[in-house]
């Protein structure tokens, strides 16, 4: 006991009844409590050093690891000469795709279009388009298909301008389908997909016509506002048929048709089948 209380006194300097808790010397007897301390220094001390061993192994391997020399990155084949590339690309020419008469092989994304539109373009159309084309998965093309006897112009070019957005900021291929009959606002909402991205199916006829204005104008008042309201609806119609001829200057664009060609067909209002919108270059393709 001698011995133990001397180890303690080094351990914990000053007298060892200062030292513990008034409880704990209450609580225990004297030589137990003595081997009570000496066992929690000792537990101490040994945790203690642990942790300091192993945190100077930790840093000693990492400087080791920091020290230690990085292997080579391998060395790239060398770039082949362009004539080798060619002779490559020559000896692997894929086979072109069977034409079975209908391009289903051809253009299979064309079957299942994304959004499917039909009917008079108006706000109705509008509000089927937007919620279709929310639905429409975010990767790969985007097939829009579309059949109407035409419609709000204006409609067709906000959808147009949608399609157009959708094709510059996120870089998505947008693909046309023309079914049937794609008649005036269906038109122009077809202008706003380039000429490599149409299509029609067989038979389909595309109408072209001016836009119509029908109003009746009553004059009535003091001059100056008479004077005020020509000059604005004279403003009206000149606006429109700079539309119009934007749209037109759109759908030909890319195209073997000219601005002023097809200028020349509009005011009759003549159908151009699918067959001739391909040859002139209208359209890509028939399915």
């Amino acid at each position: 006991m001698a011995e133990q209380e001397t180890l303690l006194e080094r351990l914990i300097p000053g007298e060892l009844e200062h030292q513990i808790p008034a409880a704990i010397q209450k609580a225990l007897p004297g030589g137990f409590r003595n081997r009570l301390l000496q066992l929690g220094l000792g537990l101490l001390i040994t945790f203690g050093f642990a942790f300091m061993v192993r945190r100077w192994v930790e840093r000693r391997e990492a400087r080791r690891r920091a020290l230690a020399p990085r292997p080579a990155a391998p060395a790239l084949p060398p770039i082949p000469e362009p004539e080798v590339l060619a002779a490559i690309a020559g000896t692997h020419e894929p086979e072109p795709l069977p034409d079975d008469g209908i391009q289903a092989t051809r253009y299979p994304l064309l079957a299942r279009p994304h959004v499917a539109l039909s009917g008079p373009v108006d706000q109705a159309m509008y509000a089927s388009f937007r919620a279709q084309l929310g639905a429409a998965p975010k990767q790969g093309a985007l097939v829009v298909s579309l059949s109407t006897p035409g419609g709000d112009p204006e409609v067709a070019r906000l959808m147009g301008d949608e399609i157009r957005l959708l094709r510059e900021y996120s870089g998505c291929e947008t693909l046309f389908v023309g079914k049937v009959a794609v008649h005036s606002a269906g038109v122009a909402f077809m202008a706003a997909f380039p000429p490599d991205k149409r299509f029609l199916t067989r038979g389909t006829r595309l109408m072209l016509h001016p836009r119509i204005l029908a109003r009746n104008v009553e004059i009535a008042g003091p001059l100056d506002s008479c004077a005020a309201s020509l000059k604005a609806m004279l403003h009206e119609i000149e606006e429109s048929a700079r539309i119009e001829e934007e749209d037109y200057r759109a759908l030909v664009a890319g195209s073997r048709l000219s601005f002023e060609d097809l200028q020349a067909r509009a005011p009759a209002a003549r159908d151009i089948a699918a067959e001739e919108a391909r040859s002139l270059g209208l359209v890509l393709d028939l399915i």
